[in-house]
């Protein structure tokens, strides 16, 4: 099975014998990547037509930009060229001049070049020549002034020739591309919780001691998407966040560092959950920039992070322990997971599922305390006791009211209650100010409270004492309804009219007291 596996690639069947049954092995489609694990990019421009005139205008950083083997042909071809276009330069002087006739060069003949003879001889000057090296037995004479000029302009060429080529070569070869190749990523992203949150997480590495400078770290998310307008957008690029706002994006990389990206409202993996996981497409890429401590110059490293990469409920394994002395970092666990305990929802459906298993209670106005006789929680509870009426509704009016106006009504009860206690008797039956008393303390004290007539001793309104235990103890004895304790509760000593005092009570005393 691995042979026809290798031989017919991963697309096959696996057919029974008796026919009965057909397997099919599960084909794992390739994904077309934007940007290829080594961080080269998978793009290819075509068509050009006019534009390819740019990279001429541009030479040097073309020159840069190609492969190896086509810069080491550019380089021998250029000189090769350039040798033996000067070297027959010279044989033409040579030819023109008649040195070439003049074979031994004998002593009275001045020849243009000495001992140049044939091509091959003014080949080896030329390099003798450009070279520097100056054997003895080949220079130019002072006879000869159109050679003189062929060796100024000789010169100058050559000049640039080596500036240019060598400079090529030069840069081409202190390039840091090398260098990001000991920057590590790795193989597949995990998202799990971290401090109560969902986060896409991938780790970096550096494997040389040198260090990188000023090292910040960028995520681009490659989907493509339709605009509400219609309009198609392939490969659009979101940025994603790794803490930009936090200054989490620029490394300390002398060690292995986890880069996290907080999936929140603002992260485009916000409705991303374990299941949609699997339906969706989308590219990750990482960009890792800094400059190196050795040249001082910029590097940058890629990669990226296909939907197949990313492992939900996954954490990556510790890399760093304690030695005798120093830190000593496991770079073979640095490829390596665990699976650890996620919600498989979004972060969009765990914050809609909170929202209604817990939703927020509405805010209730707390009752206000009446100051009255030194202990508020004892003042509210004889206010309440002076009324039957009023105890239904007061507590309902007094929590719907601001704090402001609850503050206004307290001050309006204590001054009633402290007129009740220590004001002065009752002329006529009537209060010296009863539009500030509630409705219900003024129906009680006009139904209960008669005239009194001149010559009489005034009376006052006497309250009960309001202790919770024995207040609580009747209560519970009689067990008799709120609104008959309230009224039962206070007593008034009523003067004699002439008359029976149960006529001047209100009706639900005298039913009380025709029911006893």
């Amino acid at each position: 099975m691995a042979a026809l596996r290798r031989k017919f690639g991963e697309d096959y069947q696996v057919v029974n014998t008796n026919r009965s049954m057909t397997f099919s092995a599960p084909v794992k489609r390739k994904r077309q990547r934007f940007v290829e694990k080594n961080g080269r990019c998978n793009v290819q421009h075509g068509n050009l037509g006019g534009e390819t005139s740019r990279y001429i205008s541009d030479l040097f950083t073309t020159l840069v930009d190609l492969k190896w083997r086509w810069n080491l042909l550019i380089f021998i071809l250029t000189y090769t060229v350039a040798w033996l276009v000067m070297a027959s330069m010279w044989w033409v002087i040579a030819y023109i001049r008649g040195d070439l006739s003049h074979g031994g060069h004998d002593s009275s003949y001045t020849p243009c070049v000495a001992n140049v003879y044939n091509f091959p001889s003014a080949f080896l000057f030329f390099i003798e020549t450009e070279a520097t090296i100056g054997y003895g037995t080949r220079y130019i004479t002072e006879k000869c002034p159109e050679g003189i000029i062929l060796f100024l302009f000789q010169s100058l060429l050559g000049s640039i020739v080596d500036a240019f080529l060598i400079g090529c070569m030069f840069i081409k070869m202190s390039q840091p591309k090398k260098r990001a190749e000991t920057l590590m990523f790795s193989q597949d992203a995990v998202i799990s919780q971290r401090d109560g949150k969902l986060c896409l997480m991938f780790r970096v590495g550096n494997l040389r001691n040198s260090h990188m400078v000023s090292a910040q770290i960028r995520c681009k998310l490659i989907k493509s998407r339709q605009t509400p307008e219609g309009e198609f957008l392939p490969l659009d690029q979101c940025e994603l966040d790794v803490g930009f706002g936090t200054g989490a994006d620029q490394l300390f990389l002398v060690s292995p560092l986890t880069i996290c990206h907080e999936i929140n409202t603002n992260s485009p993996f916000f409705d991303l959950s374990q299941r949609s996981l699997m339906n969706e497409q989308f590219e990750i890429v990482v960009i890792l920039e800094g400059i190196v401590e050795t040249t001082g110059m910029t590097c940058q490293a890629r990669t990226s992070y296909t939907e197949d990469e990313v492992l939900w409920g996954h954490r990556f394994l510790p890399v760093m322990s304690l030695e005798e002395g120093f830190f000593r970092v496991d770079y073979s666990q640095f490829h390596n997971t665990f699976e650890v305990p996620t919600p498989p929802h979004s972060v969009k459906e765990q914050e809609e599922k909170s929202s209604l298993t817990s939703p927020n209670p509405l805010p209730v106005a707390p009752t206000p305390s009446s100051p009255l006789l030194g202990n508020g929680g004892r003042g509210g509870r004889r206010e309440r006791l002076l009324s039957a009426d009023y105890a239904d509704h007061v507590e309902d009016q007094a929590s719907r009211l601001p704090s402001k106006l609850q503050r206004m009504s307290s001050t309006k009860e204590e001054l009633l209650w402290k007129g009740l206690k220590t004001g002065p008797a009752l002329p006529g039956g009537k209060a010296s100010s009863t539009g500030d008393l509630p409705l219900s303390i003024q129906r009680l004290r006009s139904s209960s409270i008669p005239a009194v007539r001149h010559g009489q001793p005034e009376e006052q309104v006497q309250l009960l004492s309001l202790d919770g235990e024995a207040e609580e103890s009747e209560l519970e004895k009689h067990r008799q309804p709120a609104a008959i304790s309230t009224i039962a509760a206070p007593t008034f000593q009523i003067p004699s009219v002439g008359s029976r005092p149960e006529d001047n009570l209100p009706p639900k005393l005298r039913r009380m007291n025709a029911d006893r």
